[in-house]
């Protein structure tokens, strides 16, 4: 890392000029206290750098700090959480299929110093390594996995990254996955076989309700046979059900036996 333990040390030049800096402050106070005399908001922090060098391993902020003319210069860093959304990337899985995948991605800086003397722009390369890690972890999953395990390709994405940008100074809080667009015929043949499974359970169901009612019709015939009563009992439950329904014509059951008498006779 830049930021050092050397980085305060300005060498008898430096100190030269520093001290040459302080006596135009003190013979133009009224005119130079304008320029000295800087602010910076709750969420900021500014990192002075004394000619070329970072004055101290803490930054500067809230509030009020005083900066020296002609030798010092700052740069302010935010530290609230930023987000952005990762642009679609073509990724091809593990199982060898072509997926659109996109993401967002929430972060911010922990630690100004770094983040300024360890990186040019901190926030362009977060999002420009953002995109890699994505490709770099679904390429190691299969299809199944990238559409049902959503939360843990998040978590890995989120480990990846912080450890990535721990020396850039920025804490990545958190990594979504937004939208996983498949191909149009991956589609179809995905909602085909999903639709033949609804169906092959259908039939199995069907299949074991039909068994289970001819279990309920046999058990019921062998009471019927035990008791022949009960059959002209269930012929009167039949005729009050079709009387129920209000229905114009009314059916008649004919025991059988008495079919059998007639054609005997015949």
């Amino acid at each position: 890392h830049f930021a050092d333990k050397n980085s305060g040390h300005l060498g008898c030049c430096g100190w030269v000029l520093v001290i040459f800096s302080l006596l135009m402050v003190v013979l133009t106070f009224p005119f130079t206290l304008i320029c000295c005399v800087k602010i910076v908001k709750e969420y900021e922090r500014a990192v002075i750098f004394r000619l070329g060098r970072i004055t101290d391993r803490k930054p500067k902020g809230p509030g009020l700090f005083f900066v020296l003319p002609c030798t010092d210069t700052f740069v302010k860093v935010d530290l609230r959480t930023v987000s952005f959304d990762i642009p679609p990337q073509e990724i091809l899985t593990k199982d060898s299929v072509t997926v659109s995948v996109d993401g967002v991605v929430y972060f911010r800086i922990h630690c100004p110093i770094s983040s300024v003397a360890n990186v040019s722009n901190a926030h362009s390369s977060t999002r420009l390594l953002a995109q890699t890690t994505l490709r770099n972890v679904l390429g190691t999953k299969n299809l199944a996995e990238l559409l049902s395990d959503r939360e843990g390709i998040s978590v890995s994405m989120q480990e990846a990254l912080d450890e990535a940008t721990d020396p850039w100074g920025i804490k990545v809080e958190r990594v979504e996955i937004k939208d996983v667009k498949l191909p149009q015929q991956l589609q179809r043949a995905m909602a085909a076989e999903a639709e033949a499974s609804r169906e092959a359970r259908a039939k199995i169901i069907a299949a074991e309700g039909e068994m289970n009612a001819s279990r309920a019709l046999k058990e019921a015939s062998l009471v019927i046979a035990e008791a022949p009563s009960a059959l002209q009992l269930r012929y009167l439950q039949t005729l009050n059900t079709i009387a129920a329904e209000k229905n114009s014509t009314i059916v008649f059951p004919l025991p059988i036996d008495m079919i059998q008498a007639f054609m005997s006779k015949q």
